[in-house]
């Protein structure tokens, strides 16, 4: 059966989504996920969709499902990557993804988990370099 990875980095869990997701990967990447919280204790989770073109309704279902349980497993969840033509078929479908955050890239979603969980980000060579 398959199943997508489920990576731990300190307090957060990351997941990188590069193949469509169908109904029963889908759910079982849910499953697996809010598992791994309660296994691991994560602070945060970040989902990379970069990958995919499509995101339905059941995948967006899918999103928002495991924000709002990660949340009352006191985990913030981030959705990095959405392609624009993702984020208007969710807004033309209606979903709003309540409990889910979003963030252009794995770094800005790293940093917005840290913020959020009350953790100084990192200083990148481009903040140690910054002359303003």
């Amino acid at each position: 059966m398959d199943r997508i990875p489920i990576l731990r980095m300190g307090k957060f869990l990351l997941v990188t989504i590069q193949i469509d997701l169908y109904d029963r990967l889908a759910t079982n990447l849910e499953s697996d996920l809010i598992q791994a919280v309660n296994k691991t204790e994560a602070r945060g989770v970040l989902i990379d969709i970069s990958a995919l073109s499509i995101v339905d309704s059941f995948m967006g279902r899918i999103l928002g499902n495991i924000g709002s349980m990660a949340k009352i497993m006191d985990a913030e969840t981030v959705v990095v990557g959405m392609q624009p033509a993702v984020a208007i078929t969710l807004i033309e479908l209606g979903l709003e993804l309540k409990g889910v955050h979003t963030a252009l890239n794995v770094e800005k979603g790293m940093d917005l988990l840290k913020d959020r969980i009350g953790e100084e980000p990192e200083e990148t060579e481009d903040d140690e370099n910054s002359t303003e």
